[in-house]
């Protein structure tokens, strides 16, 4: 099969379509007909090479599929034979066929498209990870979303909406801020003309927030702790200004805030059913409803995958990038 790999470390003129054998199910993994694959940024990673696939993974990209089951590996209930599936998968999406596993897969949704399905996987793990189980958000509570237009972004407002808390969220294009607002933003700021920080306190009359949820770093964390309720949790799944940061230990201590960070691609086969029992429970009903429902900014077809990484490293994306192969 062709399937898009990065040829060598670099820009996204390094991605291209190279020839790759048939992946087979292993025990416990469903064969998928991918009829699309999301676009994240621990792709671009990979293609950087800051990011590797941990060894036995296939060098093909791509973390989040939907596709209908063809073959089933040892262990696997042939009854899902045909069945359209949404799949967390360590490597392969972008290509025509993948190999995933069973446990960190779900039947997708009939109201959800090809592509909706196939942009939900990372971040539905990801969003639920990270704000519920590290950052313990609780109905009534309050959360600053940094990053909101992103695709992790536009899918915390939504669940965090859906949990009963106050959404504030930062953009840096105030167009966004009414579709923002209608996932479930109740305050939206624009960060290169508002101190964060200040609007923020301002907004839970000098309370604070309870969860932070950054992906900046940087200078950003001490800015983020400013604004932090007694008793917060700030939580980090990136740092585009930089991963060293100086933060007052006293500040902590005194406030009782906690720090905590992740990333998916690393955690356990146990970590990630966990996590997918978790989702299957709690958020799926959600999906099913149409009360979460991703947003997708534009699809590419598979052997445009250059296009898609140089759109999502713009800043400019608004929701999810897909490629259909």
């Amino acid at each position: 099969m062709q399937a898009i790999i990065a040829r060598e470390p670099g820009d996204a003129s390094v991605l291209t379509l190279a020839e790759r054998p048939m992946p087979e199910p292993k025990a416990g993994e469903v064969l998928l007909r991918v009829r699309a694959a999301g676009v994240n940024r621990p792709d671009i990673m990979q293609r950087q090479g800051i990011a590797k696939p941990a060894p036995g993974i296939t060098d093909v990209l791509g973390l989040e599929v939907c596709g209908d089951v063809v073959a089933c590996g040892p262990g696997v209930d042939t009854q899902l034979m045909g069945k359209r599936l949404m799949s967390l998968v360590p490597g392969g999406g972008y290509a025509p066929w993948c190999t995933a596993p069973v446990d960190q897969s779900f039947i997708a949704p009939d109201n959800l498209s090809d592509a909706e399905a196939a942009a939900l996987p990372e971040g539905l793990f990801t969003v639920w990870h990270n704000l519920f189980e590290l950052g313990r958000l609780a109905m009534g509570e309050t959360v600053l979303i940094h990053g909101a237009a992103g695709g992790i972004g536009t899918l915390a407002i939504q669940m965090a909406r859906a949990a009963g808390a106050t959404v504030i969220v930062t953009d840096n294009d105030e167009a966004r801020f009414a579709e923002l607002r209608a996932l479930g933003a109740d305050a939206t700021i624009c960060w290169p003309t508002t101190d964060f920080s200040k609007a923020a306190l301002e907004y839970t009359e000098g309370r604070g927030v309870d969860v932070v949820i950054d992906i900046v770093g940087g200078d950003y964390v001490r800015r983020n702790l400013d604004a932090m309720a007694f008793g917060g949790r700030h939580v980090s799944l990136s740092f585009m200004q930089g991963s060293a940061v100086t933060i007052e230990l006293l500040t902590l201590m005194q406030r009782q805030i906690s720090l905590h960070s992740s990333t998916m691609r690393p955690q356990t086969h146990y970590e990630k059913t966990r996590m997918a029992q978790s989702v299957t429970r709690h958020v799926l009903p959600l999906l099913k409803s149409g009360r979460i429902k991703p947003r997708i900014h534009a699809t590419f077809p598979l052997a445009e995958a250059v296009a898609s990484h140089v759109t999502l490293e713009s800043g400019k994306v608004f929701g999810k990038l897909v490629l259909i192969p």
